[in-house]
């Protein structure tokens, strides 16, 4: 079945662009000019990946990303004018998958398209074969994503639970940025690696009145130990 991509941004040359561009993929593509007209399209289209302007009019990209967030995992990727580090941090807080600095190429926007459409398919297809995996009073459940804390439920959001599995999945054992990024992510992902230390320390604040401990290995990466096991 054909993927359909919302491109959301009032900049009219950037949508023909990107339209162009998705369209030669194979893409079904559906636009909006303001994040007002973002929601309704949403709504409307169902799709399958959104690209999201940071700054349009009526609503602003981290408002329409959070609205799209409390209805549906779809992945969403920003498209941000300013390279400022609190931009992206917040926009991934929001609930974005990733995000692109203008002005881009549009071959690699079509090329982070393709691999979070491939990563949302992996997940699809990988959450009824995993099972549940505990560590210390940490459980984590693929096929209902859902995580607890002993008897308490903690909610997570889609990277953060994917980030969580692959420290449950490994614990005690150290993992670099780069491989977290391939696992999470996918291995095509060629975003930025401080993705992981700001969804590390999201990790922590909502795992800190539980029994395991995320350390950072410094100059390397991190590792998840029972906190009985810390040093």
């Amino acid at each position: 079945m054909t993927a359909k991509i919302l491109v959301a941004d009032d900049e009219q040359n950037i949508v023909k662009l990107l339209r162009m561009y998705l369209r030669n993929e194979g893409y079904d593509v559906v636009a909006a000019a303001d994040g007002r007209q973002a929601l309704e399209r949403f709504n409307q289209e169902s799709p399958d990946l959104v690209l999201l302007d940071l700054m349009m009019p009526a609503l602003n990209g981290f408002d329409v990303c959070t609205e799209i967030r409390k209805r549906s995992d779809v992945p969403v990727i920003m498209l941000t004018a300013r390279s400022d580090d609190i931009d992206k941090i917040v926009g991934l807080e929001m609930g974005a998958d990733d995000y692109v600095t203008k002005p881009f190429n549009p071959r690699e926007v079509v090329a982070r398209v393709k691999a979070a459409l491939r990563r949302r398919e992996w997940d699809r297809s990988d959450d009824g074969q995993r099972g549940a995996v505990s560590v210390g009073d940490v459980t984590l459940d693929p096929s209902s994503r859902d995580v607890t804390v002993g008897e308490t439920r903690v909610r997570l959001r889609q990277r953060e639970f994917d980030l969580l599995e692959a420290f449950l999945r490994h614990p005690n054992v150290v993992l670099d940025r780069e491989r977290l990024l391939s696992m999470v992510w996918g291995q095509e992902y060629e975003g930025d690696t401080r993705t992981i230390d700001v969804h590390v320390a999201w990790l922590r604040e909502k795992l800190r009145q539980s029994a395991v401990k995320i350390e950072t290995v410094w100059g390397v990466g991190y590792k998840l130990v029972p906190s009985g096991d810390a040093g």
